[in-house]
């Protein structure tokens, strides 16, 4: 399921134009987003929780030369599924 395959599908369950299912996934996916920048987990009960890891800095290798090179530190983003979604087959 794809974005578009989701708006369709809210703007079906819920009796919602396209365009509104549209404004609704955006504005969460912004808030989702916007909480994570700042650092704090967004935590939906039953479905996981979305939490922003930071990777310390590291030595790698190119693997064409073999040289070592620096990786500098970086934030990502991770998801924690909750033990309902865990189950689901």
């Amino acid at each position: 399921m794809n974005k578009s395959d989701l708006i369709k599908s809210i703007s079906d369950a819920s009796g919602l134009k396209q365009t509104e299912a549209t404004r609704l996934v955006d504005a969460v996916f912004d808030t989702i987003a916007a909480s994570l920048k700042k650092g704090e987990q967004v935590a939906i009960s039953g479905f996981g929780t979305f939490l922003a890891k930071t990777r310390a800095a590291r030595e790698g290798r190119n693997p064409a030369t073999g040289a070592t090179i620096n990786i500098p530190a970086r934030t990502s983003v991770a998801f924690k599924p909750a033990a309902a979604m865990k189950d689901i087959k």
